[in-house]
């Protein structure tokens, strides 16, 4: 694809993913000690790609994105082109690589959700801000 993926039109993730850019690492953001990781996700409409950054959440080299969106009531939007496009590009540090996104549910959530909240305790506060269940994805 010629065109760039696009930045987000909030600020601080805009800021977070254009200092990942410049440094060519994820090890550029550091958010209370906690690492990033920056996936880029297809448009479900426009099929534009654009940079989401998230919280690391890793085991045995799969990753998981956790659509919080701070524990508002409706899904991030990437959730959704996520779900239409679930081939999605991962930057953990300075490695990328292509993976695939499935929708995790059960015991297999259960479990992911506990490493998302260890990685990242206020994804706890944020499902008890909302009556949704906050969704989570694996890449593979």
């Amino acid at each position: 694809m010629s065109e760039s993926p696009e930045l987000s039109p909030t600020d601080w993730v805009r800021n977070q993913t254009e200092k990942i850019l410049a440094a060519g690492t994820t090890e550029a953001i550091d958010l209370m000690g906690m690492k990033v990781v920056l996936f880029t996700t297809t448009g479900a409409k426009s099929g534009k790609e654009r940079y989401v950054p998230l919280m690391r959440v890793e085991e045995d080299g799969k990753y998981a994105m956790v659509a919080s969106k701070g524990g508002a009531p409706t899904h991030p939007l990437w959730y959704f082109n996520v779900k239409a496009n679930p081939q999605v590009t991962v930057q953990d540090g300075d490695v990328v690589k292509t993976m695939t996104a499935r929708e995790i549910s059960g015991d297999e959530r259960a479990h992911w959700w506990e490493l998302a909240v260890a990685a990242y305790p206020p994804y706890a506060e944020y499902q008890e801000k909302t009556t949704r269940q906050i969704p989570v994805f694996v890449l593979e």
